[in-house]
């Protein structure tokens, strides 16, 4: 019996995560003048809305999903904070290159795997010549990016702080990182602005560096966040 209820468990499990990995993607949808992006990856999700010019709001947290529910617990929702450490479930279904979530259709954007794909955390930073190790806790900041599309948030899920986000097109190429905002929480006027890094993986990895959006000087070292 043991056994029996053991290897259901185990199948299960590998369902939901199949499920969870095949759902990997960005997709869009645009009502009236209103862009809504989703990005899924790596077992999380962001949710984000803004206009050709101005950032609305975004929200976002860990997945999964059963029986054709996609359920999502917040980490982050700058719109209405009180959602923060909740489970939201909502009704999926996918076909035709087409996720529906609650009815709305979201376009699935083309496939353009890169090696930067993924949920990756800052965990430290160059300060003086020197590197700073970021200890772990509450706060973080995190940047996800599939097939094209990056998303960078700063949260603090435990006291259901959002501190700022920024996202749109990337490529990561021969030693070059470049991305192309889409929105910026912080300053509407960067949208359309292309910015341009130097890339490397050592070690499992993602050492970023270059300036800032505000022209600053930046060496960032960023690791998968598991």
């Amino acid at each position: 019996m043991r056994t029996t209820i053991f290897t259901i468990i185990l199948v299960v499990g590998c369902i939901i995560q199949a499920a969870a990995q095949s759902i990997s993607g960005a997709y869009h949808t645009k009502i009236n003048d209103i862009h809504h992006l989703l990005l899924f990856v790596d077992g999380y999700v962001t949710h984000t809305v803004y206009t050709d010019k101005e950032y609305h709001n975004t929200q976002g947290g860990t997945f999964n999903i059963e029986n054709n529910t996609l359920i999502v617990h917040c980490e982050f929702d700058n719109k209405n904070p009180e959602n923060v450490g909740k489970d939201h479930r909502f009704s999926i279904s996918f076909q035709n290159n087409q996720l529906k979530v609650d009815e709305v259709a979201f376009d699935k954007k083309a496939t353009h795997s890169q090696a930067l794909d993924g949920l990756w955390r800052i965990t430290g930073r160059k300060v003086n010549d020197n590197i700073q190790t970021m200890q772990r806790g509450n706060r973080k900041t995190l940047k996800l990016l599939i097939d094209g599309y990056f998303q960078w948030f700063a949260i603090n899920p435990a006291e259901k702080g959002f501190y700022g986000t920024g996202g749109g097109n990337y490529t990561f190429q021969d030693g070059k990182y470049q991305e192309n905002i889409l929105f910026f929480s912080r300053d509407n006027s960067r949208v359309g602005v292309t910015l341009t890094f130097d890339g490397k993986i050592e070690e499992g990895q993602w050492h970023h560096s270059g300036k800032s959006s505000k022209g600053d000087p930046i060496y960032e070292i960023w690791s998968r966040e598991k």
